[in-house]
C-alpha cells in the first residue's frame, strides 16, 4: 500500500521548497543546526516519503508493516521533522521548538520523543548496523517491510558502515536499502581530501551490493530509482546519491563551512528569497 503520494510533481516540488523553507526558519531560529546538509537531502525525503515509496500510516505509527526509515545522518534532522509534520505524524507548529530545552524536537532524532523516529542518531557510521538489524527482524517475525537508511557520505569513512555492509550481504538482507547522500562534502572539507571514498561504487558492489546511482535532485529519477528496486531476491541495495550540499541557496552552497552553523537572520533572509524563486 503507497502512502500520502503526490502524484502531480509540480505538487512534489512545491513540498521540497517548503521543506527547505522549514529547514531555514528552524536552524535560523535556534541559532544552530547543519542547514546546508539538511538541505542536500530534501528531495531523498520527499521522494521516500510523498512519491509512493514509503508504506506508513500516521495515525497508526507502529503499524507493524510500516517501512522503517532510519536517518542515519542524525543532523539533518530538521528535514525529517519537517516531513514527518507534513505527513500528519505531530502537529507541524512543534518543529519550531527545535533544539529547545526539554523539546521533543531536538539536534537530533531522539526515539520515543516523537511518532515515526525510528532510531535515536547523533554518533555517525550506526544507522546502517540499526537498520540492518530491522531488516533481518522482518524476516524472524514474518513481515514483508522495508527498511531505508539514509547515510552522509562522510559517515560512509566508518568501519562499522562497513561492518554492516559486509553482514547484510552475507546475510542476504534485500529488504535493506541504503542511500547515501553524496554531497561530497564535510565538516572540516571535501571528502577527497579528508578520506577519499572513490571508487564508492565499486566499493559496495565488492561487499556484494547491488548498486544504483541517481540525481539526488531529480524527484522523477528518485522516484524511478526506488520503485525499481526489486521486492525479492537475495541482495540488499545501495543507492549513491549525486547531490549539493545547500542546494537551493547559492552561498550556502558555496560554503561548507554551513554545515554545522545557522544562518544569521539577515542570511535566512536572502536565502528565503533564493528558494522561493527557485525553480
Amino acid at each position: 500500500m503507497k502512502n500520502q503520494t503526490f502524484p502531480d510533481l509540480n505538487d512534489l516540488r512545491k513540498l521540497a521548497k517548503d521543506i527547505r523553507l522549514d529547514i531555514l526558519e528552524t536552524t535560523t531560529r535556534a541559532g544552530s543546526g547543519h542547514p546546508s546538509s539538511s538541505f542536500s537531502s530534501v528531495e531523498i525525503l520527499a521522494a521516500l516519503f510523498f512519491g509512493g515509496i514509503l508504506r506508513y500510516r500516521p495515525a497508526e505509527p507502529h503499524w507493524p508493516e510500516r517501512d522503517r526509515f532510519i536517518l542515519s545522518k542524525g543532523h539533518a534532522a530538521p528535514g525529517l521533522y519537517s516531513v514527518l509534520s507534513r505527513a500528519g505524524y505531530f502537529p507541524h507548529d512543534e518543529i519550531y521548538r527545535l533544539r529547545e530545552l526539554n523539546s521533543p524536537v531536538q539536534g537530533h532524532p531522539i526515539k520515543g520523543l516523537l511518532p515515526g523516529v525510528e532510531s535515536t542518531n547523533g554518533s555517525l557510521g550506526q544507522g546502517l548496523s540499526f537498520g540492518l538489524g530491522c531488516a533481518l527482524g522482518a524476516g524472524l517475525n514474518g513481515h514483508r517491510y522495508r527498511v531505508y537508511v539514509l547515510m552522509g557520505d562522510g559517515e560512509c569513512q566508518a568501519g562499522q558502515i562497513w561492518e554492516a555492509a559486509m553482514a547484510a550481504s552475507h546475510f542476504q538482507t534485500a529488504n535493506l536499502v541504503g542511500i547515501i547522500d553524496y554531497n561530497k562534502f564535510q565538516e572540516c572539507g571535501p571528502i577527497s581530501r579528508e578520506m577519499a571514498l572513490e571508487p564508492f561504487r565499486a566499493k559496495w558492489e565488492s561487499f556484494g551490493w547491488q548498486v544504483e546511482e541517481v540525481d539526488g535532485h531529480s524527484l522523477p529519477d528518485l522516484i524511478e530509482t526506488f520503485q525499481n528496486i526489486p521486492d525479492n531476491g537475495k541482495t540488499p541495495t545501495m543507492v549513491i546519491a549525486h547531490t549539493v550540499k545547500g542546494k537551493g541557496v547559492s552561498f550556502v552552497e558555496a560554503d561548507y563551512t554551513f554545515h554545522g552553523r545557522a544562518l544569521t537572520p539577515e542570511q535566512a533572509e536572502k536565502a528565503r528569497e533564493e528558494i522561493l524563486s527557485w525553480n
